[in-house]
């Protein structure tokens, strides 16, 4: 985390250059709109469209829905375009969509007599929906629309393209409707910081959206979801929309789901917090022991856990000689201490030069057995994962469902990202959080020591701004974390990182921009994220050095949000 501790992986400056990524959500259509695209679900194979240099074929799986789906893989100076001519109607505006997955793919129109369009995802382990829309010039009757991946990458596949909007005299497929409100929403389970959903089936309906207080939270395929990252002892409204390719229906009635009290020790996690790491190592910062952390921080992460000669595994030794003689039993009755104020103390995983690898059964069984016992010696109520050399999404979240199965549902959990980690919920990083998004606590990805990198608007944006931090939030947000998950992470002062840090006036505008849309820069979120966890920082000791203008600024701050 600190200049010494932390490395650096550079981006691609030449994907960043040519690349954008678009974040996209159904949109409602019109009753009297058609499907214009013919063959739109490939299951007459190839009929009605064309592939560039023979890339193109149909296959049985993966589909969406139907029994095809489109195949097309780029090779050398081929990009795999599949292409479709669409009769349309002139002065008209037309939906273009598409479900890809697989490596890049990209979709667009050409020939529309005004502006041509085009939307584009990274690789995806599943069907995501690519939706833009166009308009038609005063004389255009046909377009051509076309989806494409990208030079020297995998193959993607594509599904159930659409074209709604006037009827075009094209011919179409039968095209689906927009489905019904989804009936007999009911709370079927609750826990400390969970509530779980249940409704019935719509005819129709190829998914639904789960909306928290009138706020999108997450999108499933199935009648039941848990939203999660959520304060205990805390009423929430509720509703359900269903969809498809037509576009979402009304939102269903309300229910009301009131999340229990913490199981664990101590008290619950306040709705907004912010995060401190700890230093067990004296670096030039001002050396502190845990009872002289500043009381604006909620949770205290101890850098660093060791790795052992035992694959996976981890120990924890505290650096008696370097604090300045701080013994074990007062470390834990400081940790004890803590937790009666309130606090959360977690030990932290990993760091520059943590070389713990979780990338097997057995090194994952290790590494919660190991955690546990750490957790046990010393009181801590949780773990931190700040794997800077990669991770094993499977067997990182296989080790943590282990530690959560033996700690049960007071344990917390955080990662600590770099910016590229997060750029793609194809990463590792971000797989491993949607992976334990029912146990994870917070996501404070590092907005520092960081290349510029592409915000959820496709834009590419460099570190040290507010548009940086909200940009990029934007895609965890938008990506599948709930908001309760998302921390923006920051350096104390200027000798806390190499580079990337932002007065505390511009994390605090961030703050507000993604909590209440106000104080935002060029980049203007797409909603509001008023659950927003808060943020975080290297380090509690840097902070001290510098006379604590962080946590006296960004504290207040974040307890102060809705």
């Amino acid at each position: 985390m600190s200049p010494h501790r932390r490395s650096l992986r550079f981006w691609s400056g030449a994907v960043t250059a040519a690349l954008a990524l678009t974040v996209t959500t159904v949109g409602q259509a019109s009753a009297a709109d058609v499907n214009n695209a013919r063959n739109a679900g490939f299951e007459s194979g190839l009929s009605d469209w064309t592939c560039s240099a023979g890339s193109g074929t149909t296959v049985s799986s993966p589909v969406r829905t139907g029994a095809a789906a489109l195949r097309a893989t780029p090779s050398g100076q081929d990009n795999a375009r599949c292409a479709q001519s669409v009769r349309v109607k002139p002065n008209s505006t037309y939906t273009l969509g598409a479900w890809v997955r697989g490596g890049y793919a990209y979709l667009g129109v050409t020939g529309t007599g005004t502006t041509d369009v085009s939307t584009w995802t990274p690789d995806s382990s599943s069907f995501k929906q690519l939706s833009t829309t166009f308009t038609t010039g005063s004389s255009t009757t046909s377009v051509t629309v076309y989806t494409h991946g990208w030079y020297g990458q995998s193959a993607y596949y594509a599904d159930d393209v659409s074209v709604f909007g006037p009827d075009g005299g094209g011919g179409t497929d039968p095209g689906p409707t927009i489905p019904s409100a989804p009936a007999g929403l009911n709370v079927s389970g609750t826990s400390s910081s969970s509530v779980s959903l249940a409704w019935n089936a719509v005819s129709g309906a190829t998914g639904y959206t789960v909306y928290r207080d009138g706020t999108k939270v997450t999108a499933v395929s199935g009648t039941s979801a848990t939203v999660t990252g959520l304060a205990a002892s805390t009423s929430y409204s509720f509703q359900v929309t269903a969809t498809n390719g037509a576009g979402e229906s009304p939102k269903s009635a309300a229910v009301t789901g009131t999340t229990s009290k913490p199981n664990g020790p101590g008290p619950a996690l306040p709705k907004h917090a912010v995060t401190g790491y700890w230093q067990n190592f004296d670096n030039g910062a001002t050396v502190q022991k845990l009872s002289d952390v500043q009381s604006q921080y909620d949770i205290i992460a101890v850098a660093f856990a060791d790795a052992t000669s035992t694959p996976g595994a981890v120990t924890f030794t505290l650096d008696s000689a370097g604090l300045g003689g701080y013994t074990v039993d007062q470390f834990k009755a400081d940790i004890r201490a803590k937790q009666a104020a309130g606090k959360k103390v977690i030990v932290s995983v990993g760091g520059e030069r943590g070389t713990v690898a979780v990338n097997d059964a057995a090194s994952a069984t290790n590494f919660a057995n190991s955690v546990y016992s750490v957790m046990q010696t010393y009181g801590f109520d949780g773990v931190d994962i700040d794997l800077e050399n990669g991770l094993n999404a499977t067997y990182m979240t296989q080790a943590l469902r282990s530690l959560s199965a033996k700690v049960g549902s007071s344990l917390i959990i955080t990662m600590a990202p770099q910016t590229i980690d997060m750029q793609s919920t194809s990463n590792s990083y971000f797989q491993t959080a949607l992976n334990i998004k029912d146990i994870l606590t917070v996501v404070n990805m590092q907005y520092y020591n960081s290349g510029s990198m592409l915000g959820c608007d496709g834009k590419v944006y460099s570190q040290g701004s507010v548009d940086f931090l909200t940009a990029l939030a934007c895609i965890q947000l938008e990506g599948g974390l709930a908001p309760s998950q998302v921390g923006l992470g920051l350096p104390a002062s200027t000798r806390g990182a190499g580079s990337g840090y932002v007065s505390p006036t511009v994390v605090n505008n961030a703050l507000d921009c993604l909590a209440k849309g106000t104080r935002c820069g060029s980049f203007k979120p797409p909603r509001t994220y008023p659950g927003l966890r808060g943020a975080m920082t290297w380090s509690t000791n840097w902070d001290a050095t510098a006379g604590n203008a962080w946590s006296n600024a960004v504290g207040p701050h974040v307890h102060g949000l809705p």
